[in-house]
């Protein structure tokens, strides 16, 4: 597992995205769809969000997924006090 990079694929998920989107990245901690409204998508754009990660993949989309995850943590705990 890498520090950025789509969630690990449930069962379904591997079912639906093509082999070869599956294969060019490790799964990561926290990636694209994480900071680009995680709950408030629907499963069908989550996946298109990884698939675009997964197309983008740079170290410069990772830094700004890095920068962007403290944010959206930091907004999560405040939206469940």
């Amino acid at each position: 597992m890498s520090l950025v990079g789509p969630p690990p694929a449930i069962p379904y998920e591997l079912e639906l995205t093509p082999y070869s989107e599956r294969q060019r990245v490790p799964p990561g901690i926290t990636g694209l769809w994480q900071v680009s409204g995680r709950d408030r998508v629907s499963a069908a754009t989550m996946m298109e969000i990884d698939l675009r990660y997964v197309r983008e993949a740079s170290l410069w989309l990772d830094l700004k997924i890095l920068a962007r995850t403290g944010a959206a943590v930091l907004s999560s705990a405040l939206r469940a006090d």
